[in-house]
């Protein structure tokens, strides 16, 4: 089973993972990356996948459906928000089988009201999720519908999966993130050492993704607002107690800011 980012825009990942026959695809804000990867590989379309509603996740989603036709594969969405229809509705609990793997839906509210993802927890593969723009690398995603404690539990759901769970979040913000993380945690060998890595792979050309559960655990001030170190920087930032809602709710709005 093969996983690829393909790029859009200035600063999106599409997931495509194939298996040298036919493909499913993640978050397809631009039909365009997709079809020219089905076709420069030769794959066929067997299903789209989509975790929230912004234009930039599902724009190229009504584009593509004559290649789905094809297939007679469907597109899979969350059941709480406007996807393009036709599409099949899933919320926590629910599962979605593609090409061989089953994955698991959880409800992950925070950024959107009712933002998905999905988790496939390897039997014969390294377990895989796919959680849009809910958790990225060093960073989660802006509160636009939710609220901090939604996201704290979203957050927590996502930090309680195995260590090598690969994190194939839809943004390149891994560098600007790990810039507010070494400014919450300044002391964090993790952050620089993985800064420095992930400046290589840019340099190269090469995506800083997927991350792993793993390692976020230890780079990701949201991950992280129980450690003494970051507890200290969201006091200063404001945060009401040290609760976990208070603590995220002050770093996510001096995230905000920050530049």
């Amino acid at each position: 089973m093969n996983l690829i980012a393909l790029p859009a825009f200035a600063d999106n990942y599409i997931w495509m993972v194939h298996d040298d026959t036919r493909a499913f695809v993640v978050d397809p804000g631009d039909a365009a990356p997709v079809t020219e990867a089905l076709c420069s590989r030769h794959l066929q379309l067997a299903g789209i996948l989509v975790t929230h509603h912004h234009p930039d996740h599902v724009g190229g989603v009504d584009a593509l459906r004559p290649l789905l036709a094809a297939t007679g594969g469907v597109v899979h969405g969350p059941a709480r928000e406007r996807i393009p229809a036709p599409f099949v509705p899933l919320a926590g609990g629910d599962t979605v089988e593609l090409l061989g793997l089953r994955f698991e839906v959880l409800d992950v509210p925070g950024h959107t009201a009712g933002h998905i993802a999905f988790v496939q927890r390897g039997v014969a593969h390294e377990p895989l999720l796919f959680c849009g723009d809910t958790l990225f690398s060093a960073g989660c995603g802006r509160l636009f519908e939710g609220t901090p404690a939604q996201m704290a539990a979203s957050l927590g759901a996502l930090a309680a999966l195995p260590d090598d769970t690969r994190v194939c979040c839809t943004h390149e913000y891994t560098l600007s993130n790990l810039r507010f993380a070494a400014a919450v945690e300044p002391a964090n060998a993790d952050i620089a050492a993985h800064t420095a890595h992930c400046q290589a792979l840019r340099a190269a050309g090469e995506p800083t993704l997927p991350s792993r559960i793993g390692l976020e655990r230890r780079i990701n001030p949201f991950l992280r607002c129980g450690e003494p170190a970051v507890l200290a920087s969201a006091r200063r930032e404001g945060a009401a107690n040290d609760e976990p809602v208070a603590v995220l709710a002050a770093l996510r709005e001096w995230k905000n800011r920050f530049r």
